[in-house]
């Protein structure tokens, strides 16, 4: 009854999160397209940056997670981490395919071609692939156990791979801009840029918040039923 009322319990603040993160992701939208200024030389292509950036860092922070938890599931073999890296890692693969559509929409008007093979591009693709791999893994193997340790290596693969990602633009020669928000000095937006990324990035943790409450809890009624 306990377990039941848990899994119910992350439903419903799920479904709320998902609800807050919706509205204020129209918000987002208004806040982006209407009151923030376009950038000189992108001109309104540059407003993708509001979705884009946020997407793909929620994405690598949630696969990052998958791998922090798969580590400890490797060492505690405690069922709701592995349910919880699942939750994660499918969330993930949701804000990874908005990356990867985002991406391509802002770098034809600007780079001339929808995608290039250089090395953030091609490391982000890599780590979707593992991730798409790590999806169909977990229904190819029908033990549970087996099934949580195999993707717990897969997971902590990921984790390897996230840091190489953000760091592509720094250790290899790339078309890819460097960081303009998360550098060591200081962001190098206008405040009125600035101010809307920061806005995201919050409206983007909820999102992950929310579907991941909502994931798990609905993970963890279905282990309770079988």
């Amino acid at each position: 009854m306990t377990d039941s009322h848990d899994s119910d319990r992350l439903i419903r603040v799920g479904k709320w999160l998902t609800g807050i993160g919706l509205v204020a992701m129209a918000g987002l939208y208004y806040l982006a397209l209407v009151v923030t200024p376009a950038e000189r030389w992108q001109g309104e292509a540059q407003k993708i940056l509001y979705i884009h950036a946020p997407a793909a860092l929620t994405a690598l922070a949630a696969f990052g997670i998958v791998g922090i938890v798969s580590l400890g599931y490797l060492f505690l073999k405690d069922p709701r981490l592995d349910a919880f890296a699942e939750a994660s890692a499918e969330v993930g693969l949701a804000f990874g395919a908005v990356m990867l559509t985002t991406g391509p929409m802002w770098g034809r008007p600007v780079w001339g071609s929808w995608w290039q093979w250089e090395p953030r591009l091609t490391l982000t693709l890599l780590l979707v692939l593992l991730f798409i791999g790590y999806r169909a893994l977990r229904t190819a193997i029908d033990d549970p156990e087996e099934r949580a340790r195999y993707s717990a290596v897969i997971g902590i693969m990921a984790l390897v791979l996230v840091p190489f990602v953000h760091l592509s633009v720094y250790l290899f020669r790339t078309i890819h801009p460097q960081p303009v928000i998360l550098k060591p000095s200081r962001p190098t937006l206008p405040w009125e840029m600035l101010r809307t990324f920061l806005f995201a990035m919050a409206v983007f943790a909820i999102q992950y918040a929310g579907f991941v409450a909502l994931r798990y809890g609905i993970g963890r009624r279905r282990a309770e039923a079988s």
